[in-house]
């Protein structure tokens, strides 16, 4: 059986755990930071932190892989065994195997003539530039700054925030499922916890940008990492650990990285948006400076692409709008822009939403849950069909599953700096933000947002 086949069948079952019911157990700034047995453990069988949801970290590195167009067919064929080992507590013959399977994971051939190797990919940031469709009529002087901004970039960290904590319960599940549960969902499903693993790379990128100034290193981003940061997960995992052995940017975001184009750099690019308001060619130059530090290719272009949306949000208001305008900045030839198209092309002709999912998610079966592409396809689909209305965005983006607290927390920063959040989203959530980085554990919404705006006005 195939990876992508493996990790559907355990997503396709996957039975939502009632948050109603259960707590979460999210990270705690003086956690454990699992190595060695354990660590291996935790990557052959794990339980997202928010919602509970079953993953195989290993399996998902070779469905990754398999995906970037490489013969995984020797990872895939000792998985199984690595199951077995683990769940008979095998732990020396599991170390052994591991081992085995990560050679097979390196040394995996090429396929030539494999789709995602017909596409352009350029990684500096003036190739990028060059390569978008509008880059010889872009404008990369300042706009000028509005008294609007200021309560703009409140709104949109309202907005993700609230977004993030809704979506939390319900990550790695697929849509039929969560409403198997808990109906349609357009309401927070428990009290909102606004801890999650992605806010923390932007809170890094912040402190890295009001140390350096607009002209921040990715190094100088990766060092703010190991500073703050004790643990990530998928593509920040490995690049943390990249890091900490002296492997800097970009390579930081390639080396041995399998996720490279999942969703961990789409996930945080509304920071950068909000630092370049009205200035979607400023937004992109600093989401490819954070990107290149933990992903690559496609993954990078996933974070140019959330803070593009993010600026254009401050001067335009229709969602279907900065989704259409939010292409030309993107590198025209890469494969990120295909499935972008895909997806533009079901939604610019079909009126039900129901029938566009449905045509949409066989496009990407073959992809994990926290991969950059489905949940590009579901960020698209609740902007495009929620039309404004944050309750119905949210509501659309539970019936897409996979990512949504990632999804949501995009979703959720654009309609804020739109129009202002529904007291119904950010009055639960009130002016709190509770982290994992030491000293940061509770931090006050409304001072994050005055950082950021003064930050933008540098």
């Amino acid at each position: 059986m195939k990876a992508w086949e493996m990790e559907r069948e355990i997503r396709d079952n996957a039975v939502p755990k009632d948050r109603r019911k259960n707590e979460s157990h999210w990270y705690k700034s003086d956690m454990t930071i699992p190595y060695g047995d354990e660590l291996i453990k935790k990557f052959w069988k794990s339980n997202v932190p928010g919602s509970l949801a079953p993953e195989i970290p290993y399996l998902e590195m070779t469905q990754a892989l398999s995906n970037q167009g490489y013969d995984v067919s020797a990872a895939e064929n000792l998985i199984p065994e690595g199951i077995q080992l683990f769940e008979i507590g095998d732990i020396d013959n599991l170390r052994v195997l591991t081992a085995k399977l990560l050679n097979a994971l390196n040394n995996a051939p090429k396929i030539a003539d494999h789709p995602y190797h017909q596409h352009e990919y350029p990684m500096s940031w003036e190739e990028i530039y060059r390569a978008m469709p509008v880059s010889s009529q872009a404008s990369s002087s300042r706009p000028e700054w509005k008294n609007t901004f200021k309560n703009k970039i409140y709104q949109g960290w309202i907005g993700q925030l609230a977004g993030g904590s809704f979506g939390t319960a319900i990550e790695g599940y697929i849509g039929s499922q969560i409403e198997l549960i808990y109906g349609e969902v357009d309401s927070y499903i428990t009290t909102p916890e606004t801890t999650n693993d992605d806010v923390v790379y932007e809170l890094a990128f912040l402190d890295a940008f009001a140390k350096n100034g607009r002209y921040v290193t990715s190094q100088q981003v990766g060092l703010e990492w190991i500073k703050q940061i004790q643990f990530g997960w998928s593509a920040e995992w490995i690049a943390i650990r990249n890091l900490n052995m002296g492997i800097f940017p970009p390579e930081s975001g390639r080396f041995l990285n399998f996720y490279s184009d999942w969703i961990g750099a789409q996930m945080r690019g509304m920071v950068c948006g909000m630092l370049a308001p009205a200035w979607p060619v400023e937004a992109a130059r600093l989401a490819f400076t954070d990107a290149v530090v933990s992903h690559s290719n496609n993954g990078v272009y996933g974070e140019i692409a959330a803070a593009v949306m993010t600026a254009l949000s401050f001067e335009m208001e229709n969602p279907r709008d900065i989704i259409q305008e939010t292409l030309k900045y993107l590198p025209a030839k890469s494969e990120y822009v295909e499935k972008y198209l895909i997806v533009l092309d079901i939604l610019r002709t079909e009126e039900d939403p129901n029938i566009a999912r449905g045509r949409i998610e066989p496009h990407f079966i073959r992809y994990n849950w926290i991969h950059s592409y489905p949940n590009m396809a579901a960020d698209l689909y609740a902007l495009w069909y929620g039309n404004g209305d944050f309750s119905e965005s949210m509501k659309l983006l539970a019936k897409s599953g996979n990512d949504v607290d990632c999804n949501a927390g995009l979703v959720g920063n654009i309609l804020g700096i739109i129009r202002d959040v529904p007291r119904k989203w950010s009055d639960p959530i009130g002016d709190l933000l509770e982290t994992y980085i030491k000293g940061k554990e509770r931090l006050s919404i409304r001072h994050l947002a005055e950082k950021t705006s003064e930050l933008a006005q540098q």
